[in-house]
């Protein structure tokens, strides 16, 4: 890292990886060569107003539309609430909690505007999930949407260092009498961006936690940008005139990209709605007549089959992530729609896709190829890279890394400078990428990343559960569900009733979405002889012993 800094608080700074374990860093690309100071949040909404931008429309939802100009007032005007208010300064983190809206948008830039650091969760988080979040980061101060308000508070009760929690979105009332909007309605409008280093950290992710607790992955502010200079224009090749219409939340880096960091970079603007199902983006692709789609394999496929009832006639281009994209989605959809759809492979380490392809350079089983900007090799169980037809371990060079927060796993993820993902592929001799399977036990339903052992967790906590296993059961609309093998302490099989208890128990445990959708009861958990359940067994057995309710 550079020697200057803006960040008063070091906090983060002093636990990113040692430099040894650092991954090489690659900036090929003449745009990828940012200035030593550099607010992302400066590039992508000050500089626009400047250079004549300010009259564009940048955000849209159903109350309206807010200009480059207008969201500069209001990011600006909340940053002031951030500073004077709660006496916020550079290298702080802030935990952003809510669903997609323009507020949400706002707050984000202002945060990072401000030179803190943003840490951004999806709504659908429990109490259980953000006090490790909260603790993890240190957060000392939450945005959050007012009807999320309560399982931040309960986080509060359990964790003094979360010492405010300041809500939107909720209006003027007795439970919230003084909300982000009443704070920033008495600041002005101006706010001169913090004067960080293009290598401050501004972002914390967390990932799913497949293999333990969810790691925390720092990005900095030029990672942020790197991630439209490479994807955003060498291979969707956004322009100003386009109009981003996406349902991934923004507290994943796949939704962060689509509704704010693509669209800005380029001067265009995005649809912002709630809660969207694949009928409502639908809809909002044909009202708003967006350009380009950001979605999942999940939502594509159930989108293709109602797309005869709408107008699409305005998608240019479709963009998807989050999990594998079958090639009968991709052609259903285009059939449907006659829009092509742009498959990539990315992680939460790196930001943003680092293997892609245009519509017309992608060839049917793979994935594309290295994003531009971005190196790619397979590796075999002893580090070396393979040849090309054999199947490896997928690992990156590029502008964006790995860096853990505070966690020895580093020197796992990072070894010989690539970034090791956990996707097993074979690279061919063109550079394709064809995607085989996930090296670890990574559970993707619907788009949303679940680790089996965070359920197992929650199952477990019932008082008439002994043991439990959860593996990933393939699925035709969801790609796959969480299912679960549990035995019971007093030694039967249960009946519905109680799949149905035990779903609702893990539901209030934590987010819905992860729940077993199928619950098998088992006499005993297949295991080796030190005792590690071997889910390839459980995956082996074919006849269900107790009820599946979906």
């Amino acid at each position: 890292m550079s020697g200057y800094t803006a960040h008063l608080d070091r906090f983060v700074r002093d636990r990113l990886p040692p430099p040894e374990q650092w991954p090489e860093l690659v900036r090929d690309l003449p745009e990828l060569r940012y200035p030593a100071r550099l607010n992302c949040v400066a590039e992508l909404l000050d500089a626009r107003v400047a250079g004549g931008q300010a009259d564009r429309p940048c955000l849209m939802d159903q109350d309206g539309v807010w200009s480059y100009a207008e969201l500069q007032q209001r990011v600006n005007r909340i940053a002031n609430v951030l500073t004077a208010d709660f006496g916020i300064v550079p290298g702080n983190r802030i935990l952003l909690h809510g669903t997609n809206t323009p507020m949400l948008v706002a707050c984000w830039l202002a945060i990072v505007k401000a030179g803190a650091i943003a840490v951004t969760t999806i709504p659908l988080l429990r109490a259980r999930e953000l006090t490790h979040i909260v603790d993890k980061a240190q957060v000392q101060l939450a945005l959050c949407e007012a009807r999320l308000r309560h399982s931040l508070e309960e986080v509060r009760r359990r964790l003094p260092v979360l010492e405010d929690i300041l809500t939107f979105n909720g209006g003027f009332n007795a439970e919230d009498p003084d909300p982000l909007e009443a704070r920033k309605a008495i600041q002005p409008n101006d706010f001169r961006a913090a004067p960080t280093a293009a290598d401050d950290p501004c972002l914390i992710a967390f990932t799913a936690g497949t293999t333990g607790e969810p790691k925390a992955t720092v990005h900095l502010h030029r990672d942020v940008l790197a991630s439209a200079d490479t994807f955003g224009t060498r291979v969707l090749e956004a322009r100003q005139d386009d109009l981003f219409c996406g349902s991934p939340s923004i507290g994943f880096a796949f939704g962060l990209n689509s509704v704010i960091v693509l669209p800005m970079r380029v001067g265009a603007a995005s649809v912002v709605l709630p809660n969207v199902t694949p009928e409502t983006q639908l809809a909002a692709i044909s009202t708003y007549k967006a350009t380009i789609c950001c979605s999942t394999p999940a939502v594509y496929t159930a989108m293709g089959d109602m797309a005869a009832r709408y107008d699409l006639s305005s998608l240019r281009c479709c963009v998807s992530g989050g999990e594998p994209l079958p090639e009968a989605t991709r052609t259903a959809f285009k059939e449907a729609s006659g829009s092509d759809i742009i498959h990539g492979i990315g992680a939460t380490e790196l930001l943003g896709f680092v293997v892609a392809a245009q519509p017309d350079a992608a060839r049917p089983g793979t994935v594309g190829k290295a994003v531009p900007g971005y190196r790619i090799t397979v590796l075999g169980d002893d580090g070396s890279p393979l040849a090309p037809g054999a199947v490896g371990r997928l690992a990156v060079k590029g502008p964006t890394g790995c860096l853990y927060l505070d966690d020895p796993r580093q020197a796992e993820h990072v070894q010989n400078g690539w970034n090791l993902t956990s996707n097993a592929c074979v690279i061919d001799r063109d550079g394709y990428v064809h995607y085989q399977a996930r090296l670890d036990e990574l559970i993707v339903s619907s788009s949303y990343v679940i680790a089996g052992h965070e359920v197992e967790a929650a199952l477990n906590g019932h008082p008439q559960v002994r043991h439990c296993a959860v593996i990933g059961a393939p699925d035709g609309r969801r790609g796959e569900i969480v299912k679960a093998f549990v035995v019971l302490k007093d030694g039967t099989i249960g009946d519905e009733a109680l799949v149905a208890e035990l779903q609702g128990f893990v539901k209030r445990e934590i987010a819905p979405f992860k729940y077993p959708r199928q619950i098998t009861f088992v006499d005993a958990l297949p295991v080796t002889k030190s005792g590690h359940v071997q889910r390839y067994k459980l995956r082996e057995m074919q006849t269900e012993r107790s009820p599946a309710i979906d």
